[in-house]
C-alpha cells in the first residue's frame, strides 16, 4: 500500500528520444549520472571527426583521445555508441493506428473506391496483398504475442568531410558483434535487450509510454506519440506494418534488387513532430517508405527520413539528417506468418548548413539475423513491459 501511495505522488518525467549514445565503460562508471544532451553529444562527435580530417589528426585512439564524456574515451567506445544511438531502437515515424471494427476496417473488409484518390486506393490494395502474401488474411488463431530472439554485427563504415573545397573520407569498416531479445504484446507492448559489444541498450514501451534506458544519461521517455519499434515493422509484424501503411500514398514503382516494387509513403503530422522538439532542435519531417514486392507482395525494403533543425543562440543554423534504410530478405513461415529473417540495415547521419558548403556525412550499417521467433508465448503478462523505477520524477526530489 504504501509503495501506491508513492507512485500516485510521482509524475511523468517525459525527456526526448533522440539518438542516445549507449554503451557502460567499466573504467566510467563514475560518470553515470551525467544527463547531457543527445544533440550535444552527436554534435561533439562530428566535431571531433572533422577535427582530425583537416587538422593533422591520426585515427589512433591515442589521437583521438578526446570524448563525448571525458578525456579517456577511445574512438572505437565513441563509434560504437554513435551505432547504437543511431540503430540500436530507433522508433517509427507515426503511431500505430487503433484497430478499427471489422465493418469499417478498409484492410480487413475491403473498400470502394469511389471518391477516394488513385493514390490512396492503390496503396489500400497493395497492402491488402501484401498481408495475403504474409498469411495474415488466413489467419487463424489469434497472436497475442510473440517473442523474437536474433544476432547483430554492427558496423561503423566511414566519415565524409567536405569543406567546399575539398572531401575527406575517414575510418575503417571496424564492427562489433552482439545479439538481442524482443518480446511484443498487442496492443503496443514491447520491450528489447541490445548487447554489443561490451555496450548495453534497453528500451521498452507499457502502450502509453515508450522509453529507452542508457546506463549514464538514465531512463529516457519518448516525447510526442506513441510510436512502434522499428525493429518491429522491418519483417517481424506483419499486421503492424500493413496498419502502418493504412494511410499510405502510392508514390509509384521502384527497382530494388532484382525486385520491381511499389513505393508507399507515410509521413508524420506536423501536430506530432512539433510534440518531439528538444530545446534548440527542431524536428522538421520524418517520413516513412515502403517498398513492395509486385512479384511477391512482400515487403523487401524499409526507409525512414528524419531532418532536424538546431537552432542555438550564437551559432549557426545546422541540420541534421537521418536515414535509414533496410533491406529485408530470407521470408519463412512461422505458424503460418511469412517472417523476415535476415537483413542489413544501413543509416547515414548527414549534417549541413544553410549557407555554409561544408557537410559531414557519416555511414554505418546493421547486418542482422533472427534466429527464434515464437508466437503465444504462455504467461507473458502486461507486467513484463512496466516501466523502470526511476522514469518517475518524484515532485518533492531535489
Amino acid at each position: 500500500m504504501a509503495s501506491r501511495a508513492r507512485r500516485k505522488q510521482q509524475r511523468w518525467c517525459t525527456q526526448p528520444l533522440t539518438p542516445l549514445m549507449e554503451g557502460p565503460d567499466p573504467e566510467m562508471q563514475d560518470e553515470s549520472n551525467k544527463k547531457e544532451s543527445s544533440w550535444e553529444l552527436i554534435r561533439e562527435w562530428f566535431r571531433l571527426q572533422k577535427g582530425l580530417g583537416f587538422h593533422g589528426g591520426s585515427s589512433s585512439s591515442s589521437s583521438f583521445s578526446l570524448s563525448l564524456y571525458s578525456n579517456n574515451i577511445p574512438a572505437k567506445t565513441q563509434d560504437l555508441r554513435l551505432l547504437l544511438g543511431v540503430l540500436g531502437c530507433p522508433l517509427a515515424p507515426i503511431p500505430i493506428p487503433l484497430p478499427l471494427p471489422l465493418a469499417t476496417d478498409p484492410l480487413r473488409r475491403g473498400f470502394h473506391i469511389k471518391d477516394i484518390p488513385i493514390e490512396t486506393s492503390s496503396a489500400r490494395y497493395i497492402i491488402q496483398q501484401y498481408l495475403a502474401a504474409t498469411g495474415c488474411l488466413k489467419q487463424e488463431k489469434e497472436m497475442k504475442n510473440m517473442y523474437a530472439a536474433g544476432t547483430t554485427k554492427m558496423i561503423c563504415c566511414e566519415t565524409e568531410i567536405s569543406t567546399g573545397k575539398s572531401v575527406k573520407s575517414l575510418g575503417t569498416r571496424s564492427g562489433e558483434n552482439g545479439c538481442f531479445v524482443l518480446w511484443q504484446m498487442s496492443p503496443g507492448m514491447w520491450s528489447l535487450e541490445l548487447v554489443v559489444g561490451c555496450n548495453k541498450v534497453v528500451a521498452g514501451s507499457n502502450g502509453k509510454i515508450v522509453w529507452r534506458h542508457t546506463p549514464w544519461l538514465g531512463t529516457n521517455a519518448a516525447k510526442g506519440p506513441h510510436r512502434p519499434l522499428r525493429r518491429i515493422i522491418q519483417g517481424l509484424d506483419p499486421k503492424s506494418t500493413a496498419s502502418l501503411f493504412a494511410k499510405a500514398q502510392c508514390l509509384g514503382e521502384k527497382r530494388i534488387g532484382e525486385d520491381d516494387c511499389f513505393v508507399l509513403k507515410v509521413a508524420a503530422d506536423r501536430a506530432a513532430v512539433v510534440e518531439r522538439n528538444e530545446g534548440p532542435a527542431e524536428v522538421i519531417r520524418h517520413v516513412l517508405y515502403g517498398y513492395f514486392s509486385q512479384k511477391s507482395g512482400l515487403l523487401i525494403y524499409l526507409e525512414d527520413s528524419h531532418l532536424t533543425r538546431v537552432q542555438s543562440p550564437g551559432n549557426d543554423t545546422v541540420y541534421w539528417e537521418t536515414t535509414i534504410g533496410t533491406r529485408l530478405r530470407d521470408y519463412r513461415d512461422v505458424d503460418g506468418i511469412m517472417i523476415a529473417h535476415e537483413g542489413r540495415t544501413v543509416a547515414t547521419v548527414f549534417r549541413f548548413g544553410e549557407e555554409s558548403m561544408q557537410h559531414v556525412r557519416t555511414r554505418m550499417e546493421e547486418l542482422w539475423v533472427i534466429d527464434d521467433v515464437v508466437f503465444n508465448v504462455p504467461g507473458l503478462s502486461i507486467d513484463c513491459f512496466i516501466p523502470p523505477a526511476d522514469i518517475f520524477d518524484v515532485d518533492n526530489s531535489p
